[in-house]
């Protein structure tokens, strides 16, 4: 059986003004609205810290929930390095219940470089980054899975007979399995598929062989599939592409933007110009509707998506 196709979007919640935070927030509550009425299959908002952009996803998936029926929401990615693997177990279990299941719960170890910054404010910790990384990944993992992450002392506090195996509360059954990873190489890819996780790639591949992005990527997605063996689950694919849609004058401003800035630091392979310092990069797809959106969607009703959620930020371009 052909695995179903499936259209997903994401977004970075971003904010230039501090003091706009709030309304970003919820216009993305509303484009996740809106993008349930085109007929989406997921939502993806990326994870970023100190930066105008999502920071804390699950309060915002909450409000997501009770404005939606069907789409799908999920992260991509959320940086565990950074994050207490328990209270993200008992946050996504608690958005999943609200939500009948419709959390995609996608992690990484984060942007390495950042922990010259990320260090200082969330603790540095003994192991290298991505040990520390996997480490938190795997404790996440098993609290999902239901495992018990303490034993109900003899002396103290009780909250249960001593002796008795303490799990993360609430318990979502399935989402365990819901769980992607984010890999910026072949080698990532394979160590994915043989932890039993679903793959989630990027715009970015931080391998550079010399390869076309498409070409370095086509190869992550196949080592995945063939190391993938969990008994009953068919592997799944999430791959992200850059896609600018033009509807207005002003958003073929924003879209010329990004072009220009693109162009200046890769090449049509996406490859990065020398001396640029960026891994290979997704290729930029532009375009202009060729009919009107009413005539796509699921109902009559058809508004333009908010502007917070819909453009690039102007000042900012980020990895």
């Amino acid at each position: 059986m052909t695995p179903r196709l499936e259209l997903s979007f994401l977004t970075f919640v971003p904010y230039d003004d501090p003091a706009d935070a709030g309304r970003s927030l919820r216009d993305a509550v509303d484009l996740f609205r809106f993008a349930e009425e085109l007929g989406y299959d997921v939502g993806w908002v990326r994870v970023r810290h100190l930066e105008r952009f999502l920071s804390s996803p699950f309060p915002l998936f909450s409000a997501i929930a009770e404005r939606t029926t069907r789409l799908r929401f999920g992260t991509a990615v959320l940086p565990m390095r950074y994050a207490d693997p328990v209270s993200v177990a008992e946050d996504a279990a608690t958005v999943d219940l609200l939500s009948g299941g419709r959390l995609e719960l996608g992690v990484a170890g984060g942007i390495k470089p950042a922990a010259t910054i990320l260090d200082g404010v969330y603790g540095a910790g003994e192991r290298s980054f991505d040990d520390e990384s996997q480490d938190r990944i795997a404790r996440l993992r098993a609290a999902l899975r239901g495992e018990p992450v303490a034993v109900a002392p003899s002396s103290g506090f009780r909250i249960a007979e001593p002796g008795t195996p303490l799990t993360v509360t609430p318990h979502s059954p399935g989402l365990a399995d819901r769980v992607w990873y984010g890999p910026g190489s072949r080698a990532t890819a394979v160590r994915t598929a043989e932890q039993g996780m679903d793959l989630l790639v990027s715009t970015l591949n931080t391998e550079d062989d010399g390869r076309s992005f498409e070409e370095g990527q086509r190869d992550q997605i196949l080592a995945y599939k063939d190391a993938f063996d969990v008994p009953g689950r068919t592997p799944r694919v999430v791959a992200g592409r850059i896609v600018l849609p033009s509807v207005t004058p002003a958003d073929d401003d924003l879209v010329a933007e990004y072009v220009a800035w693109y162009a200046g630091r890769f090449d049509s392979r996406g490859r990065p110009h020398p001396g640029t310092g960026f891994g290979v990069f997704s290729p930029t797809h532009t375009a202009r509707p060729t009919r009107s959106s009413r005539a796509c969607g699921p109902t009559s009703r058809c508004v333009r998506p908010p502007a917070s959620t819909w453009s690039c930020p102007r000042t900012r371009r980020t990895r």
